[in-house]
């Protein structure tokens, strides 16, 4: 039986993570940890008994305590619950899924209480990858990335420890506004946005999606998860999001991972790696795929990407202001306060009035995160 807490259960990742535990009879929740969606949590908890639950407020935790006073849960709420619930003596392998820098302590916590990784936060590593990969290293545990695109870079470089990368290909559908130009994207809303092609996701990553700021941070990610430079990273547009990322080799081989969009087949890989199980859904049929198609990303147009790239050569602090800007933005453009094109207008705005800190410490990369909140509030009143 393999013991799992799962930080950010009743968001996308986190339901499909139940999901795959539902079809293993060998998974056991140990833990939950959800945010203020206690409606969610209080069915999950019902159905899977895990022993412990966090919620971000005291409040919240009060409610959710009085409507399972019959049941055996520990209700815990802040960020220490969140810790406990990641450091359970019989927790096993934690799965990162909360939105947001919020992830980083308790993931570090989690590290040090010698729990491994599956990784779907991706905050954690963009803005304190330069922590993170030496503690998992001195820790002796394993990171295992849950993005889809970074799960099939890593089945991609499975049996090639010592053979060397020239490039890592990461595909990207190219959102629900590929081919736009800058000019068409002036009136955008929010329901546009939200209408990704291939993949269902959160409010917050569709809209990263659509802008490419996800595609950036995913590049800044892969940087510190597969040890390449950034500039040996290279985005490639995949429409079908069949592809899901590719790795060329020192000798011209290029290695890719294919499938259907579905989130639970980097999940259950991570959680049963090395072990490859049945799961049940669509399969991929090449008769009726017909053609794969491949495009240069326009980052004239999406600029968020470009930045990224700029944001991840400088790195120190950079990416965490990067991060916090584009969550900010896309809270504002979700709450209608700003238009879509003015999400990039932000990033750029916090990033040219920050200064730089090489080598920032956690506590750094949470006071530039709060710094970045009230320097966007105080020029953008309105949120």
């Amino acid at each position: 039986m393999k013991k799992i807490a799962i930080l950010g259960s009743t968001g996308s990742i986190g339901t499909q993570t139940l999901d795959v535990v539902r079809n293993n009879k060998d998974l056991e929740v140990v833990s939950l940890v959800a945010g203020s969606n206690i409606d969610l949590l209080e069915k999950q908890i019902i159905e899977f008994h895990p022993r412990y639950v966090s919620v971000g407020e005291e409040e919240k935790a009060k409610e959710l305590k009085e409507r399972l006073k019959d049941k055996q849960v520990e209700v815990l709420f802040g960020m220490d619950g969140m810790t406990i619930c990641a450091t359970l003596d019989e927790v096993e392998i934690v799965v990162a899924a909360v939105v947001g820098m919020i992830g980083i302590r308790p993931t570090i916590a989690a590290i040090k209480a010698g729990k491994d990784i599956a990784l779907a936060n991706k905050e954690t590593l963009v803005t304190a990858g330069h922590i993170i990969m030496p503690l998992v290293k001195e820790c002796g545990v394993k990171l295992l990335p849950v993005d889809s695109e970074h799960s099939a870079i890593f089945q991609s470089l499975n049996g090639e420890k010592n053979n060397k990368i020239t490039r890592i290909l990461l595909t990207a559908s190219g959102g629900p506004f590929r081919g736009k130009k800058r000019e068409e994207l002036k009136n955008i809303q929010v329901e546009d946005a939200l209408k990704h092609p291939n993949w269902s996701m959160g409010r917050k990553i569709t809209i990263d999606s659509s802008t490419m700021v996800n595609k950036g941070l995913e590049v800044m990610e892969a940087k510190w998860l597969f040890d390449v430079p950034i500039d040996a990273i290279e985005v490639v547009v995949q429409p079908q999001s069949v592809i899901h990322s590719m790795v060329e080799f020192e000798d011209g081989a290029v290695m890719a991972q294919l499938g259907t969009p579905d989130m639970r087949l980097p999940i259950q890989y991570a959680l049963y790696y090395p072990e490859r199980r049945m799961l049940p859904g669509e399969r991929l049929h090449f008769e009726q795929l017909m053609h794969l198609d491949f495009e240069k990303p326009d980052m004239d147009t999406f600029t968020g990407l470009r930045l990224a790239y700029e944001v991840g050569r400088k790195g120190g602090s950079m990416p965490t202001v990067y991060n916090a800007a584009n969550e900010r933005a896309v809270a504002m453009f979700l709450n209608r306060k700003i238009g879509y094109l003015e999400i990039l207008d932000v990033i750029q705005y916090a990033l040219d009035q920050h200064k730089w800190i090489e080598n920032p410490t956690v506590e750094e990369i949470l006071v530039i995160e709060q710094e970045v909140y009230k320097m966007i509030e105080k020029k953008w009143p309105s949120l």
